[in-house]
């Protein structure tokens, strides 16, 4: 596919990854949709996009779009994706790719049967730290892995819609996708195991009272497993998206307050020389370079330039926007998969969502579905 029609559905998140798709070579930011005619036009006009639909099914009937980047509610993903996937359109979404281990499957057979390629957009498998950790781990530096472990913690207090009582494993990519993407494993099975209690006016929201949940990962093929917690309501911290690798050789470790250096620990030295203090490089240079300054925010353009609502709100997930971007392109236009498709989006996601069932059981393991593990 020489030169690739691009539709973005869901203009709040959705609409900071109109001019990254507008400026990379061999794209067109061809459309738009969202259901309030105002906001569609808003950003229509600002970005100077031309065809613009409020339902979702007219622009899954246009012929000229070849694929569509979906930013739509959590509720909305996997209804949205099997229709485009029905539709003949290639899918990029953000996390998660479904609420349903029927949905993931629905998904995953659906992209088996049509050859449409589908990719999660999931943030941390493309932020610096990720790739920094990434980079060690394939030169070597880091030697066997040993251990990995993560954790995302959010107070969600006030949150509207379907996010209050969210169980905390039932939406985990965050920290599940990082542990699985460094050496590209699957998870087995696991056992998670709830702890304390939320607000009673949340509990009849999921039938679920967990403050916080926490899994162990068995990796499949592998002597190694991970450790994941989570946490949205009443419990005291920052918001904290860590990960955390132990090597044979180094370990890397996530600070503890956000914006802290990461902390490298290297074997056989003597004990006041093993912790390191190290400032996370970019990787704006694995990208092209008409994209390459948003991994750092403020390029929209203009002379005073404009920063991503994620730069102000959330660090700018870690400069991984362009990344996602430029992987879900490259994946369509070679046709070799990005990291994570159809299949690996599953595990991960699947993995979140049995978890939290494994804590409803007290813990049991549950083993992954087949068709969840690469052929």
């Amino acid at each position: 596919m020489s030169n690739i029609n691009i539709a973005i559905v869901g203009l709040g998140f959705g609409a900071e990854f109109i001019p990254i798709y507008q400026r990379l070579k061999g794209v067109t930011m061809y459309a738009i949709c969202q259901r309030t005619q105002s906001k569609l036009d808003e950003v229509g006009d600002k970005y100077k996009i031309n065809v613009r639909y409020t339902s979702y099914e007219e622009l899954l009937a246009d012929p000229a779009v070849h694929a569509v980047h979906i930013n739509s509610p959590i509720p909305d993903h996997a209804a949205q994706t099997i229709a485009a996937l029905k539709a003949g359109k290639h899918v990029a979404c953000t996390v998660p790719m479904a609420t349903s281990v029927e949905d993931c499957k629905t998904i995953v057979n659906l992209c088996k049967d049509t050859g449409l390629k589908y990719m999660m957009m999931e943030t941390v498998c493309y932020a610096r730290e990720f790739l920094f950790m990434k980079e060690l781990y394939d030169k070597g530096e880091l030697g066997k892995i040993q251990f990995i472990k993560a954790s995302h913690q959010q107070d969600m207090e006030g949150w509207p819609g379907y996010w209050p009582g969210l169980p905390p494993m039932h939406y985990a990519t965050h920290c599940v996708g990082p542990i699985l993407g460094l050496a590209r494993n699957e998870a087995e099975y696991v056992s998670c195991f709830g702890s304390g209690t939320i607000n009673e006016s949340m509990h009849a929201c999921y039938g679920s009272s967990f403050a916080v949940e926490t899994t162990h990962i068995k990796f499949k093929n592998s002597d190694v497993s991970a450790h994941v917690y989570r946490s949205l309501f009443d419990v005291a911290r920052q918001y904290r998206e860590s990960f955390e690798v132990y090597g044979q050789k180094k370990s890397v470790e996530w600070p503890l307050i956000e914006h802290d250096p990461l902390v490298i620990h290297t074997a056989k030295k003597p004990e006041p020389q093993i912790p390191e203090r190290v400032n996370c490089p970019d990787f704006a240079h694995y990208l092209p370079e008409e994209i390459q300054a948003f991994t750092t925010g403020g390029v929209y353009g203009g002379e005073e330039g404009e920063d991503h609502l994620s730069f102000t709100q959330g660090a700018g997930h870690g400069g991984s926007h362009p990344h996602l971007v430029h992987q879900f392109v490259k994946m369509l236009q070679s046709g070799v998969d990005s990291y994570p498709n159809a299949i690996e989006s599953a595990n991960i996601t699947c993995t979140g969502i049995l978890s939290h069932e494994s804590a409803q059981r007290g813990g049991e393991i549950i083993r992954l579905p087949e068709w969840t593990h690469r052929p």
